[in-house]
């Protein structure tokens, strides 16, 4: 059987960071976890190809080769994935499909053969056993949750790793918390499924053999979802394995909450942790109540931003408009927070209902559901019919873009992150195209740019203030690049719409 296993392309979005990727000659920042997990779980016998659409094109000769493809996709992906499914299909070939997509949208790609969805290591072997005696079935669906103890080391050789910025591994599955708009749960529960700390030395042994040197994303939606584990098997492990081994260190996603646990994030940064996405969402406290963001309450979530900065931990944040309890100062004290917090990389989106989660339940009962939803929830589109008036919600979204994305507004926050960020050491590996970025740099922003200005201003600044911080100065310059070229995008298009 000789498999291909297809990765449909994304489109230009804030978390392609595809401007970005431009300076250091990478094409996509991390590849597809749960394709090379499902090759894993396929027979040893079978031959595997995987391609990436998001670092090399689709070839005929790719389609041609394969007895069978296996399409895996996010929402985010979906006109690619229609479009390639009819492309593969066209060709004669059987296709399989899985991933979030297809969860709720398994019926609208009549060109797939078959689904394999939810959690592949409960479905996927069902598929193989049909597969071989010949009674394959439309869907493979489960309700139950995997054991994910018993999943394999991913089939990292199927990758050409020096296409990505980051390789990806997955720690847990679920959270703990119930946040309304969030189909996390839905999906995967609420008690936090673990690997072991084993599991996770295995996986990191064979992207270092591999050659990897470079970042690593924990892909958890709440990495912090079980404390116990991490202080006691996972954090000591990974402090033990990185004692002789350079240039690996670890982003993930984690809930407010790990600003209130100091030995967790000392032991977090021990271990190589460098950077986390927070869902910060909003200041505003009665719509963090409306969305049941229970653990943002009650706190002071500029005080706890900054006390994971001055932990040693870059903050990334995510943040929504569009709340039934949001009025019209909300904009700017989204402005406000995002300013005052220095955190560089804030993603802005206006609410959406995802399929699943209680926020589309009760909003379809209440007849406010009215578009496909896009899947990128930072590129100013709603699947929902908010409270406030549409285009008040638009214009005050897009000048959220406009006033944090402008060279003033960023450059600034960036001053305001390095003075209040206390790194811990860590080890880089510096690749040649590294340092040719840095001339890319100086070249692309520093001189043909319109906001060279701010850039040098930067560079300065971070030479007299804090020298050390000068490398992170520049990368954050070139994320400023790449951000400013997708919210002009985004309100191009809002302008037209």
């Amino acid at each position: 059987m000789k498999v291909l296993l297809v990765y449909p392309e994304f489109p230009d979005t804030f978390w392609s960071f595809k401007h970005a990727l431009q300076f250091v000659r990478k094409n996509s920042s991390n590849p597809p976890l749960g394709l090379v997990t499902i090759a894993a779980l396929s027979p040893a016998e079978w031959e595997k190809r995987l391609v990436d659409m998001n670092v090399r094109p689709l070839s005929d000769k790719d389609i041609q080769w394969a007895d069978i493809v296996f399409i895996s996709a996010m929402i985010i992906q979906r006109d690619s994935t229609h479009a390639v499914a009819r492309r593969i299909k066209a060709a004669g070939k059987t296709i399989v499909a899985g991933g979030p997509l297809f969860t709720g949208e398994w019926q609208d790609f009549p060109e797939i053969d078959h689904f394999v969805l939810n959690e592949g290591e409960i479905t996927y072997p069902q598929f193989l056993k049909d597969l071989k005696s010949g009674t394959l079935q439309k869907a493979y669906t489960t309700t139950e949750f995997a054991d994910i103890t018993q999943s394999p080391v991913p089939m990292w050789e199927l990758i050409e790793m020096k296409r990505y910025d980051s390789m990806c591994i997955q720690f847990s599955r679920g959270c703990p918390f119930a946040c309304e708009f969030c189909n996390i749960t839905a999906m995967l529960g609420h008690t936090p499924r673990l690997k072991s700390a084993q599991q996770i030395i295995a996986e990191l042994d064979k992207l270092y053999n591999l050659g990897w040197r470079r970042n690593v994303f924990f892909v958890d939606d709440n990495f912090i979802g079980n404390k116990k584990a991490l202080k006691e098997e996972i954090l000591p492990a990974l402090i033990e394995w990185r004692k002789d081994k350079s240039g690996t260190n670890f982003i993930t996603e984690a809930s407010i909450n790990l600003a209130d646990d100091p030995e967790l994030m000392d032991l977090m940064t021990r271990a190589g942790f460098i950077s986390v996405f927070v869902g910060i969402e909003t200041p505003d406290e009665s719509s963090l109540t409306e969305c049941h963001k229970n653990q943002n309450k009650g706190r002071s979530l500029l005080d706890s931003v900054k006390r994971l900065q001055h932990n040693g931990l870059q903050v990334m944040g995510g943040f929504i408009v569009g709340f039934d309890s949001d009025t019209s100062s909300i904009f700017q004290r989204q402005i406000d927070f995002i300013q005052n917090s220095g955190i560089v990389t804030a993603m802005v989106g206006l609410l959406q209902a995802p399929f699943g989660t209680p926020l589309y339940a009760r909003l379809k009962a209440e007849g406010r559901l009215n578009e496909e939803m896009s899947g990128d929830n930072a590129d100013g589109t709603t699947n929902i019919i908010p409270k406030m008036d549409m285009h008040e919600l638009r214009e005050g979204y897009e000048n959220i873009l406009r006033t944090i994305y402008s060279a003033d507004g960023f450059y600034q926050r960036v001053k305001t992150f390095l003075s209040n960020y206390k790194p811990v050491k860590s080890t880089v590996h510096l690749e040649f195209q590294e340092v040719l970025a840095l001339f890319r740099t100086i070249w692309r922003i520093g001189i043909l740019s319109s906001e060279r200005g701010y850039y040098w201003n930067l560079i300065f600044w971070t030479l007299i203030h804090e020298p050390k911080q000068l490398p992170l100065a520049i990368t954050f310059t070139v994320y400023g690049y790449h951000f400013k070229r997708v919210s002009e995008i985004h309100v191009m298009q809002g302008a037209s719409a």
